[in-house]
């Protein structure tokens, strides 16, 4: 029986994962580890262990020893600020990863420094400026807009979520926006980046590679978000509706730019793109080594990646799996909070028209 450890097991991610596994027909014995106690009481695995927050100095010691204790020998990490330290300490884990480079990492998980990596490598992204102080507020306005009324993305440089992001139009709301962010929360000038606005579809990209090969890969639309009626920027990261999609220009500029941050692919790779006002699909950040909130929609359908990068992880084989597209087009994944979620097929609606 596999014994592997994934953190971040109370989140949404980190269930949606272990629930993916679950759906398998081999047994597998799964140990959680998260920092709340309470969100702990949801975890889908076999056993849970409460463990210091990524900074801690005994984060990875902790790690090690419910390695040790529980036998562990693969680990997934799930959260991006857990995903740094893992990385970077990587040789000193006592179980089997299976992550992309360390630089990919490095590089993806500051979003202004991977869009201006991806523009120097002639992949399509939004325009960006970094936030250093005041001035360069007015000064990517300039840029960026195309009209005293458009907007400009508004962002923080890390974190999931879409963390500290608001459309704006000015120079005003720009500023009451940064300033609100390092004061209550301490995100200071030189963590925002402001960039043009992307009006068109959103597509999630969400693939599993072996050597600089990509094993297999499913796009997905967008289409309504978690709370996004009730949040300033009118979305968040995590769909409530999104649906299987069959779109050449998404498929092959994702795939091209993950092989341009790393050579050398291994395990996940999970691209966000927004069409811009030509159509064309602009990647907007790659989540790296770990896979989106809603891994389970794959899984459910019928192509299970997270199944899958175990098996890569363990070294063993896989079936043979279609490099695009793993899955019919039009398949919808409805959820909703409290409510649960559903796999519905284009036309199978059952709600009646009058």
């Amino acid at each position: 029986m596999k014994r592997i450890l994934v953190t971040g097991a109370g989140g949404s991610a980190g269930m949606n994962f272990i629930r993916s596994l679950r759906l398998t027909d081999e047994t597998l014995y799964i140990v959680g580890t998260d920092i709340n106690k309470y969100h702990m009481e949801l975890s889908k695995a076999d056993v849970n262990y409460i463990v210091p927050r990524f900074d801690d100095p005994e984060y990875i010691e902790t790690l090690n020893k419910v390695i040790k204790k529980e036998k562990i020998e693969f680990l997934h990490c799930q959260p991006d600020t857990e995903l740094r330290v893992i990385s970077e300490n990587r040789e000193k884990i006592e179980a089997k990863t299976f992550l992309p480079s360390k630089e990919a990492i490095r590089i993806a998980l500051d979003k202004m420094e991977f869009i201006r990596y991806m523009e120097k490598n002639n992949i399509p992204v939004a325009k960006a400026i970094l936030i250093n102080k005041p001035d360069d507020i007015i000064f990517a306005i300039k840029k960026l807009s195309s009209s005293s009324n458009s907007k400009m993305w508004l962002r923080a440089t890390s974190g999931a979520g879409s963390r500290a992001s608001l459309p704006v139009i000015n120079y005003d709301q720009a500023l009451m926006w940064i300033e609100y962010w390092n004061r209550m929360k301490d995100v200071k000038y030189g963590e925002f980046m402001m960039s043009e606005f992307l009006p068109g579809k959103e597509f999630a990209f969400q693939s599993i590679w072996q050597k600089g090969r990509l094993i297999t890969s499913q796009a997905r639309e967008r289409l309504e978000y978690v709370f996004g009626n009730r949040m300033p920027s009118g979305q968040s990261s995590s769909p409530t509706i999104a649906k299987t999609v069959h779109q050449d220009d998404v498929n092959q500029i994702a795939a091209s730019a993950i092989k341009i941050l790393d050579s050398n692919a291994n395990g996940i790779f999970c691209v966000d793109l927004k069409e811009n006002s030509s159509g064309v699909p602009c990647v907007t950040e790659i989540n790296v080594g770990r896979f989106f909130t809603t891994s389970i929609f794959f899984a459910v359908a019928g192509s299970n990646m997270p199944y899958y990068y175990i098996k890569m992880g363990f070294n063993e084989e896989l079936p043979d799996l279609p490099k695009y597209n793993a899955l019919p087009e039009n398949l919808y994944w409805i959820r909703q909070i409290d409510c649960g979620e559903k796999l519905v097929r284009e036309g199978e609606w059952k709600s009646l028209a009058i």
